[in-house]
């Protein structure tokens, strides 16, 4: 089986963004929904509208996010659009509050342990292919944010966070946070929500990763650690589990003194673990050959 194909260019800039992405040799067909991290209010690590603009202009695209299952400035569609405002990517692009108003859209999940299905904005029906953006960093409870959390707790609904989070067994934000599941079971359940995403898009979807601001925290913290890491690069794959796997060997491979505080946040949450149950389930491969690219 051939390797999975992961580009990687060490110059952080828009316009490499854009000539990694055109390598992949992938037109996303018809309306092209581009994930981004919108940034929690108060967070100073997280990708601005102003960087991403060419790319998403380059595929013509509409920026998508979903609200969060927690406290803060995201949690309801009224704070999320009003967040979105002021950190400015409405003002430069449509913008599309997948689970702005309800239903939600039930995703099947594949040969799922915890999932049977995933819960996801219902406006996400309204794109026939996606881009995802991801800022790779650390999180207080993946171990590390990349393509594949993008996927799962990045595409789903409110409601369907607090399902990836309880395994299965909650979808009310409020109460989730009083019995969480085994750690590893979050993490195969943020497999299983991502490979759902991937089953529906059909094919139809590209992956960039930007290793810049590389904070143990997420861009989901009001309250974050300065980054402890040097930048690294960009990388596109149309493998999010290759695109994900290749960060984190970069960051192994680094000499970078930042990297052990970085690693002991991934390690201490297990956080390859999501990689490896993703690599189980089947829509991608740990396996890759990396291009460097000038």
């Amino acid at each position: 089986m051939e390797k999975s194909k992961v580009y990687f260019c060490k110059e952080i800039t828009p316009e490499n963004v854009v000539k990694l992405y055109d390598l992949l040799g992938k037109k996303l067909p018809g309306k092209v929904a581009v994930k981004v991290h919108s940034g929690e209010e108060g967070n100073q690590n997280y990708l601005r509208p102003e960087f991403m603009k060419p790319m998403v202009e380059h595929v013509n695209g509409t920026v998508v996010e979903c609200n969060t299952a927690y406290g803060g400035e995201r949690n309801t569609s009224e704070k999320h659009l009003k967040t979105l405002e002021n950190h400015g990517w409405s003002k430069i692009f449509n913008v599309d509050l997948l689970d702005e108003e309800g239903p939600d859209i039930s995703l099947p999940v594949q040969n799922g342990k915890h999932l049977k299905e995933d819960f996801v904005g219902k406006n996400i029906a309204n794109y026939d292919s996606m881009l995802v953006l991801s800022h790779f960093k650390g999180h207080p409870m993946g171990g590390y944010g990349g393509a594949l959390k993008q996927l799962s707790i990045g595409c789903a609904s409110s409601e369907g966070k607090a399902w990836i989070h309880s395994a299965g067994t909650n979808k009310d934000q409020y109460t989730l946070w009083n019995n969480l599941p085994p750690q590893n079971d979050f993490l195969e359940s943020m497999a299983e929500a991502a490979s759902a995403v991937v089953h529906y898009f059909n094919g139809n979807m590209a992956f960039i990763n930007v290793m810049c601001n590389m904070s143990v925290d997420c861009d989901c913290c009001a309250v974050a650690e300065d980054p402890c890491m040097k930048d690294i690069g960009i990388l596109a794959s149309l493998d999010p589990i290759a695109i994900d796997q290749a960060c984190i060997d970069l960051v192994n491979n680094s000499s970078d003194p930042g990297k052990e505080h970085f690693l002991e946040r991934v390690n201490s949450r297990n956080g390859v673990h999501t990689i490896e149950e993703a690599s189980n389930l089947g829509f991608g491969s740990r396996d890759y050959d990396l291009i460097c690219v000038d």
